[in-house]
């Protein structure tokens, strides 16, 4: 994957994809940023979140399980050794169905994290990542 980043002034950053997709990056006005973008480390949570969001919502669906939502929630410390660099994620997922499966959730959860988010292996790397889940059952 090729990836191209652009200064477009000040403290913002435009990072773009080879297929085009892009996302603007900038830091606090406080830093000389204009604060309309996310800062990169942010981004990379984001990542987490959609990465391991995407394989669970996949995993879950070919189970054939009736999954209505899911959202997930993360809270990150940064160290002190290192205030750019997490050294605790907190992800919450929120997935709200019927007959929605503990077990089935837990093991896709398990997969992405293990196998199949990138993200995921990227950040264990350096942080302790711990994960819960929530089952919103919806009413037939």
């Amino acid at each position: 994957m090729k990836t191209t980043v652009k200064w477009k002034g000040r403290r913002s950053f435009q990072g773009t994809t080879e297929t085009g997709h892009s996302v603007l990056m900038d830091g606090p006005v406080k830093f000389g940023g204009d604060d309309t973008g996310p800062r990169p480390m942010e981004l990379l949570l984001v990542g987490l979140g959609g990465c391991t969001a995407y394989d669970v919502v996949s995993i879950l669906e070919k189970k054939r399980l009736d999954i209505i939502g899911l959202k997930v929630e993360i809270d990150a410390d940064r160290t002190d050794t290192h205030p750019k660099i997490y050294s605790e994620i907190r992800v919450r997922f929120i997935i709200s169905g019927r007959n929605i499966s503990e077990k089935a959730v837990q093991q896709a959860i398990d997969l992405s994290e293990k196998k199949l988010c990138s993200a995921s292996a990227m950040l264990r790397k350096s942080a302790n990542i711990v994960t819960t889940y929530e089952i919103q059952e919806l009413k037939s």
